[in-house]
C-alpha cells in the first residue's frame, strides 16, 4: 500500500458527503494522505484533571466539581454564572448564549467535568463558554489518553469532526505506510524518528511527552517533518532555477569600450565591494544561461552603479537592457541617473511608466521596438504585452520584494523570440536574513555589497514621546536655520491611503502654522505623479525647507543635504521600512538625525523593536530582528507570503537546518521521481510555484 495513500479520496473515509468534502478541500486536503499531513498547531492537556485552587490566569484545564449556584447576571450583558467547587477552591463559570434548560440541568449539587481557559474575572477566576458534561459522582469517568490536537480549519469544519476524520486516516496509516521520500543512504546518521511514526505521534503524542519541546516545536518527530518541508520547498526553488537555466541566454561578454570611459566621468571611486560585486555580475552575463543573482546593499551603498556596469556590458554586447523598480518616484530617479550617467556615452534610454499617455507612450515604445532605445527604465509597466524589445539581454529588478516571483519570471519571457532568456540582476536595499536568503531566495545567487561610500556619517536614532512634539518642532526649526532640510513622515493611521494622506495634510498645516518662516511642501500617496515630481525636485534642489510626507520616500529619494528625519508612530512600521526611512538622511557629509517620535503607551514588542532601531544602523541585524519579530510574509512583503506559508517548519527556529537542507536538496536531484514527490506532498500540484 506504499503509494495508495496519496491516492486514496478523503470520500472514501465514513461521513465524508459533498460538503464536507469541499470543505476539506478548502484546506488543500484531497487525499488520505494529505489528510495525514494536515498537522496540529497547537495541543491541550486534557489528560488530567487539575484542581480549581492550582488554577493561574490563562491555563487551559480539565476541572471537575460540584455545582454550587447558577444564576442569571443581568449586568452589562445577560448572561448565566455558575460557581463550582472541588475542596480546592472555587471557579465561576460563565455562558452568554444559554437556554433555561441548561440553567435548569446546571442545578445545585450537580456534579460536572469541564474545559477551557481560565482568565481574572470580577470575582476571581472564570471560564467563559467551557466545554462541559455532567458527570455522575459515583462513577469513574475516564480521561484523555493523550493531548488533544487542535488543527488549521475552515468555516463549518469543528475540530470534533477533524479529530475523528484524522482517527480514521491514523487506522489507514497502520494497515500501509506513507510513502519514505529521502533516500536511505541519505537518511543514515540522522536522528530522526521514521515518517510514518513522526506523523501517527504528532497527530495523537502521548501523556508522556515531553510538552515544553512539543510547544517549542522541536520535538524530535516535528523536527524530522520540518526538515522535510524544508527540503521541499528549496527543491520546487531549484527546480524554478533548472527550468530557467535549460533555456539559456546570450553571452554578453563587454568590450569596455562603454564601461571605462563610464568609470572615468563618475566623480567617485568604487568602493571595494562594488568592485568585488561589479566583477561577480561581469562574470555571469558572460555565461550561456541566464544570470539570476540578488544584489543586497544597505541604503546609500551604490547598487545604482553597479546596475548601470551591468546595463553597459549588455548595450557593449549589442542587447538592450531593461531596468524596473516598483513606485513611478523611483523609476524616475533611476531614469534621471541612467540618463545623465548614459546619455554623453551617446546610448539612448527611454523612459516608460504607467502615467505616460498617447503620444509620449507611443514614442517611447517604438523606441523600444526598433532597439533605439538600448536601456529602458520603468515601473511594472514594463511587464505589459505591447512592451517589444528589440533584443533584450539584461533585466535589472530593484526591491524585488515589491514584485514577487511571478512577475519576474513574465519578464523572461521578453528575451529574444521567446527563445534565450534574459539574464536578471535583482537589486534590494532591504537587508534580508541570511535564513531567507537560504530560503525564499534559494533560486538566486547572492551577492552582498557591505561597504558604505566614504564620506557617509551614520545617523543618530532618537527615540522620544509625543508629548515632546513641541522640543521637535524646535529641533526641526534650528536646523533649517542652519539651511539643513527635514523630512517629517506621517505613517499609516489606519490601513486607508485617504487616512494616511489627510493626516499628512493636517500635519503640514499645524507645521506651517508653528514654523511660519519655514518654506514646507507635501507629498502623499494621492497626487498626481506629475504633482508628486514636481514637490520632491523643489525639495532637492533646496527650494523648500521641510517635506512632510507618508511612506512613499520610502525608497530611493536622494537629497545630501537633508540631515533630519522625523518619522511619526514609528510603532506602526516594521524594523526593514523604518531602516529604509532613515536611510534617506545621512547622505552628506553633517552630521544627521532620526527622531522615532512615538505613541505612548508603548507595547514590549514596540519598545524592543524602536530599541533596536536606536542601538545599530547595520541593516542585517535589524532584517534579523524583523523577521523574528514579524514572521518571513511580513518580512519578505505581502506579494511574497503565499510562498512561505509553511505547515511544520519555521525558518527562524529551524536555521540550524538549512545548510543540510540545501546540501540534501542539491544531492536529491540526482533522483527526480524522489524530488518531484516531495515537492508535490508539501506544496501540492496547483501551489507548486516551481513550476510557473
Amino acid at each position: 500500500m506504499t503509494q495508495q495513500l496519496a491516492q486514496i479520496p478523503v470520500s472514501e473515509l465514513k461521513g465524508v458527503g459533498t460538503a464536507l468534502e469541499l470543505k476539506l478541500h478548502n484546506l488543500g486536503i484531497r487525499t488520505i494522505q494529505d489528510l495525514l499531513f494536515h498537522l496540529p498547531l497547537r495541543y491541550q492537556d486534557r489528560t488530567r484533571i487539575v484542581p480549581i485552587g492550582s488554577l493561574r490566569p490563562s491555563d487551559e484545564s480539565v476541572i471537575e466539581g460540584e455545582v454550587k449556584i447558577a444564576d442569571i447576571s443581568r449586568g452589562k450583558r445577560r448572561s448565566l454564572l455558575c460557581r463550582i467547587q472541588d475542596g480546592t477552591g472555587t471557579l465561576t463559570l460563565r455562558f452568554f448564549h444559554f437556554s433555561a434548560a441548561q440553567k435548569n440541568n446546571l442545578k445545585p449539587g450537580t456534579r460536572i467535568r469541564c474545559f477551557g481557559e481560565a482568565r481574572t474575572g470580577a470575582s476571581g477566576l472564570e471560564i467563559v463558554h467551557p466545554e462541559y458534561k455532567k458527570v455522575d459522582s459515583d462513577e469513574l469517568v475516564p480521561v484523555e489518553e493523550c493531548l488533544t490536537p487542535i488543527y488549521p480549519t475552515t468555516e463549518g469544519l469543528h475540530q470534533g469532526r477533524l479529530r475523528a476524520l484524522t482517527d480514521q486516516a491514523l487506522d489507514y496509516l497502520k494497515r500501509g505506510a506513507l510513502q519514505e521520500l529521502i533516500p536511505e543512504q541519505l537518511r543514515q546518521g540522522w536522528k530522526f524518528p521514521g515518517l510514518n511514526d513522526a506523523v501517527a505521534y504528532l497527530h495523537r503524542p502521548p501523556v508522556d511527552v515531553d510538552q515544553h519541546l512539543l510547544l517549542e516545536g522541536l520535538h524530535p518527530a516535528q523536527r524530522r517533518l520540518a526538515f522535510e518541508e524544508l527540503v521541499s520547498h528549496h527543491l520546487s526553488l531549484l527546480k524554478l532555477r533548472q527550468k530557467t537555466r535549460k533555456k539559456g541566454a546570450p553571452e554578453l561578454p563587454g568590450n569596455g569600450d562603454l564601461v571605462k570611459p563610464f568609470l572615468q566621468q563618475l566623480p567617485f571611486p568604487l568602493t571595494g565591494a562594488q568592485q568585488r560585486v561589479s566583477q561577480e555580475v561581469a562574470r555571469d552575463l558572460a555565461l550561456p544561461y541566464p544570470m539570476l543573482r540578488l544584489v543586497q546593499g544597505d541604503v546609500g551603498s551604490g547598487k545604482t552603479v553597479v546596475a548601470a556596469l551591468a546595463a553597459l556590458q549588455s548595450v557593449e554586447s549589442g542587447l538592450q537592457a531593461a531596468v524596473m523598480a516598483p513606485t513611478e518616484i523611483l523609476a524616475e530617479q533611476h531614469f534621471i541617473n541612467f540618463s545623465n550617467w548614459l546619455e554623453p556615452l551617446g546610448i539612448k534610454v527611454a523612459w516608460l511608466a504607467g502615467k505616460l499617455k498617447g503620444k509620449q507612450r507611443k514614442t517611447q515604445l517604438e523606441a523600444i521596438r526598433e532597439g533605439e532605445a538600448r536601456v529602458v527604465v520603468g515601473t511594472h509597466a514594463l511587464f505589459q504585452e505591447e512592451v517589444v524589445f528589440s533584443d533584450l539581454g539584461l533585466v535589472v529588478i530593484d526591491e524585488q520584494h515589491r514584485f514577487g516571483v511571478h512577475q519576474r519570471l513574465s519578464l523572461r519571457e521578453k528575451g529574444r523570440n521567446g527563445e534565450l532568456a534574459p539574464h536578471q540582476l535583482i537589486m534590494t536595499a532591504t537587508p534580508i536574513p541570511r535564513t531567507l536568503t537560504m530560503s525564499a531566495y534559494a533560486d538566486l545567487d547572492c551577492s552582498i555589497i557591505d561597504e558604505l561610500p566614504p564620506g557617509r556619517t551614520p545617523v543618530n536614532t532618537v527615540v522620544i514621546a509625543d508629548n515632546r512634539r513641541d522640543e521637535v518642532i524646535q529641533r526641526v526649526r534650528k536646523a533649517c536655520a542652519e539651511k539643513r532640510q527635514v523630512y517629517w513622515v506621517c505613517t499609516l493611521i489606519e490601513e486607508s491611503e485617504a487616512l494616511q494622506c489627510q493626516a499628512a495634510e493636517v500635519t503640514a498645516e499645524q507645521l506651517t502654522e508653528a514654523l511660519p518662516e519655514l518654506r514646507i511642501g507635501l507629498v502623499h500617496g494621492r497626487m498626481k505623479p506629475a504633482e508628486k515630481a514636481d514637490i520632491m525636485q523643489k525639495f532637492k534642489s533646496a527650494e523648500l525647507d521641510l517635506l512632510v510626507a507618508t511612506t512613499v520616500i520610502e525608497v530611493g529619494v536622494d537629497v545630501p543635504n537633508a540631515s533630519v528625519m522625523i518619522i511619526e508612530n514609528p510603532e506602526r512600521l516594521g524594523l526593514a521600512q523604518l531602516h529604509q526611512l532613515r536611510g534617506r538622511v545621512g547622505r552628506g557629509s553633517v552630521e544627521s538625525f532620526c527622531v522615532l517620535m512615538y505613541q505612548a503607551p508603548l507595547s514590549n514588542q514596540g519598545r524592543e523593536r524602536l530599541a533596536v532601531m536606536r542601538e545599530t544602523t547595520d541593516g542585517f541585524r535589524i532584517a534579523e530582528k524583523d523577521l523574528e519579530l514579524r514572521g518571513p510574509g511580513e518580512v519578505l512583503g505581502t506579494r511574497q507570503t503565499g510562498v512561505m506559508q509553511f505547515k511544520m517548519a519555521d525558518l527562524q527556529r529551524d536555521s540550524d537546518m538549512l545548510d543540510k537542507v540545501k546540501m540534501l536538496a542539491q544531492q536529491l536531484q540526482e533522483w527526480p521521481d524522489f524530488a518531484d514527490s516531495i515537492v508535490e506532498r508539501w506544496l501540492g500540484r496547483g501551489e507548486d510555484y516551481g513550476n510557473v
